[in-house]
């Protein structure tokens, strides 16, 4: 077995395979940008939530930060199911794993998008 080359696992499609590693080139670029500006080119290290609530009601960045969130919950659970997928589950098991990441996934992309209209909210004077 060639240990150099990375190819979809058994129960896992080209699609989401190929969508694993987009979202992970992706999470390293928005990465590097989020830390940048968020920790490199602040006075102190570090925004306060007034600063970042300014920083935030510009609606590219906004834009940019929950394409973030979006991105990096997709790839963290294609990364956790890639991990179930070693334990070889029954298709039940994996059916199951599908629907309960989906629902988690959902749930935090909600979540953080309705935090992120609340913090631009606020640093628009709302």
């Amino acid at each position: 077995m060639d240990l150099t080359q990375s190819a979809p696992k058994s129960g896992e499609g080209t699609g989401l395979w190929l969508l694993k590693i987009a979202t992970g080139a992706l999470v390293i670029i928005l990465l590097g940008i989020h830390l940048t500006v968020n920790h490199l080119t602040a006075p102190q290290g570090l925004l306060d939530y007034h600063e970042v609530a300014v920083y935030l009601s510009h609606p590219g960045i906004a834009l940019m930060e929950g394409s973030f969130l979006v991105i990096v919950v997709t790839h963290a659970l294609l990364g956790l199911r890639s991990i179930i997928l070693d334990l070889k589950p029954s298709r039940r098991v994996l059916g199951a794993v599908n629907w309960g990441f989906s629902i988690v996934g959902a749930g935090c992309v909600v979540y953080g998008i309705w935090l992120l209209q609340v913090i631009v909210s606020r640093g628009a004077g709302g």
